[in-house]
């Protein structure tokens, strides 16, 4: 539950702190004393969004804290420590706004996104605004609210989602079956392509492989002659290389006297005679092992044709090729039988059609045993509020096209018959504004009672409502204070006389400046403000009793 609020330069406010209990808080005040900036620092500390106007003139920024106590709620204590905020039993959210409009959002010290404010706020209150009776005129609120009576949320969000992605895969079923044409000829096209480059089959470094095979094969006569004569010159007659060394050799060997400066000279020939008749024994051996091969020759042209050929036609390089050939194979699989192709795609769209139609049903069956419930409950709290003849229906119209929609299977609509022997019929056909209101707030109170949030926020949702009918209005928002937290922003006495604590708003001057300011008032001082509300400026002795006599009726133990 809501703990404590603290407000900084926002609006009219420089700084208010407020403490709150458990049970039923009503907060008071004359129009236009700020009542409104207690509910909207609270929206913005929820993740509302925020706007640089609510930062006090002056000031350069908006400050505001609230901390919630989560030691009896399980949802907000369970996000906490999934994205590892948790700190003990408080959690402090804190929202601040520049004068620029740039805002700032934290959640227990650490700074977030606004989206994360947004989903932990909405485990912590929820907010019942004033017009919300307006909103119950759309439909779309109708299933919202049986949703959330019937604890369907999530059921429906799950509805929604699966049929998102049902409604994606028919779009690109369609999508298919419309360029089908295209595709077949497409897919034609793919499955020539790698066929051709499939028989061709060329390897990584065949191209380089072969075409240094054809240079030597297409030159082979030419080296066969050449390397004959580098054989003769090396060591096959008397006038080879080697020949030549040989008599060298014998010349320096046979000087008359050894000569030690010529002894290196010597060693040098001997080795140039071994490496020249070595040469002339590998060119003997490679010409004797060296054919002629010309239908090897014309076999790696034809090949070396083929790689050329085909190559030109795709416009790349031949070495391009084998990359080109997984390209296309790739493309032929995916359109031939991968995620797009309609027999997939036919299949998975069969699939999530049946997921759709497995949870849709379930929300069905949720909704129908919840509406027959809220009926009841709602029209018992139509009775409380002085519409004792009033029948409360929630219609459920499955849908007749046999197709998924996104918020499950039937439309949802509540009717109601305000008068007795009158059919029950559409909102915005038979209510008056004031039934319009009653309506809402048993709505509210019914749906109130079923939520796992903790503290709950009625912002003067007992407008147009007075008379007997404002001291039910007020049980009801106790009741529901005394199993948690209500702060209720009221103009009527009979349900400020019913709180449990009554914080009274006011504004004042100094130095040409309006402030705003929030206090908790006692026992006498609550008697004071209802007197107010019940007799305006003027405060009587008998508006004092009638407010004394308000006030000890509504503490009193009668519930």
């Amino acid at each position: 539950m809501l703990t404590q609020l603290t407000v900084s330069n926002y609006a009219i406010a420089d700084r208010l702190e407020l403490q709150f209990d458990k049970g039923m808080t009503a907060l008071t005040g004359e129009t236009g004393a700020g009542k409104s900036i207690v509910l909207g620092a609270l929206s913005l500390s929820l993740g509302d969004r925020a706007d640089a106007a609510v930062v006090r003139e002056g000031a350069k920024r908006a400050d505001i804290t609230a901390v919630f106590d989560i030691r009896d709620n399980e949802a907000a204590s369970t996000w906490l420590q999934k994205h590892d905020l948790d700190a003990d039993n408080d959690c402090i959210l804190r929202r601040v706004i520049s004068r620029d409009g740039r805002s700032r959002a934290y959640i227990n010290g650490q700074p977030c996104p606004l989206q994360d404010l947004r989903q932990l706020g909405s485990l912590l209150m929820d907010i019942h605004s004033q017009h919300q009776h307006q909103s119950l005129l759309q439909r779309d609120n109708h299933r919202r609210l049986l949703d959330e009576f019937a604890g369907a949320e999530t059921l429906a969000e799950e509805t929604l989602t699966t049929y998102k992605q049902w409604k994606q895969l028919q779009e690109r079923l369609d999508t298919a079956r419309n360029c089908q044409e295209e595709s077949n000829a497409r897919l034609q096209l793919l499955r020539y392509q790698v066929e051709e480059l499939e028989r061709l089959d060329l390897q990584p470094s065949e191209l380089s492989e072969l075409e240094n095979e054809q240079q030597q094969l297409s030159n082979a006569e030419q080296i066969l002659k050449q390397s004959h004569l580098a054989a003769q010159f090396c060591a096959e007659d008397d006038s080879s290389a080697a020949y030549l060394v040989r008599q060298a050799i014998q010349q320096l060997e046979q000087l008359p006297v050894e000569v030690i400066a010529l002894t290196d000279t010597l060693q040098m020939l001997n080795e140039a005679h071994i490496q020249l008749n070595e040469a002339g024994n590998n060119l003997r051996h490679f010409i004797d092992g060296y054919e002629l091969d010309p239908e090897r020759l014309s076999v790696v042209e034809e090949r070396l044709s083929a790689i050329y050929q085909l190559a030109r036609k795709h416009r790349i390089q031949p070495e391009e090729l084998p990359a080109l050939r997984e390209t296309l194979h790739r493309e032929l699989s995916e359109l031939d039988g991968g995620a797009d192709s309609q027999e997939q795609l036919e299949i998975e769209l069969s699939n999530r059609l049946e997921h759709y139609q497995t949870i849709a049903r379930q929300l069905s069956e949720q909704r129908q045993q919840a509406a027959a419930e809220l009926d009841m409950r709602v029209a018992e709290e139509l009775h409380r509020l002085n519409m004792a003849n009033a029948q409360f229906v929630t219609r459920l119209t499955k849908h007749s096209d046999g197709t998924p929609h996104p918020h499950g299977n039937e439309d949802i609509e509540f009717l109601v018959s305000a008068n007795a022997g009158q059919p029950a019929r559409s909102l915005a056909k038979v209510a008056s504004g004031g039934e319009l209101s009653r309506i809402s707030l048993a709505i509210q109170v019914v749906v109130a009672q079923t939520s796992t949030i903790p503290s709950l926020v009625f912002d003067e949702v007992d407008v147009g409502i007075g008379g007997g009918t404002a001291e039910v209005v007020g049980r009801l928002l106790r009741i529901l204070g005394e199993s948690g937290q209500v702060l209720c922003v009221t103009h009527l006495p009979q349900v400020a006389a019913q709180a449990h604590q009554h914080l009274f708003v006011s504004k004042f001057s100094e130095n040409d400046a309006t402030f705003s300011r929030v206090e908790k008032l006692d026992d006498q001082r609550r008697v004071q403000e209802v007197a107010r509300m019940l007799g305006g400026v003027d405060v009587t002795d008998q508006s004092l009793a009638h407010a004394r006599e308000m006030y000890g009726k509504g503490q009193a133990t009668h519930h």
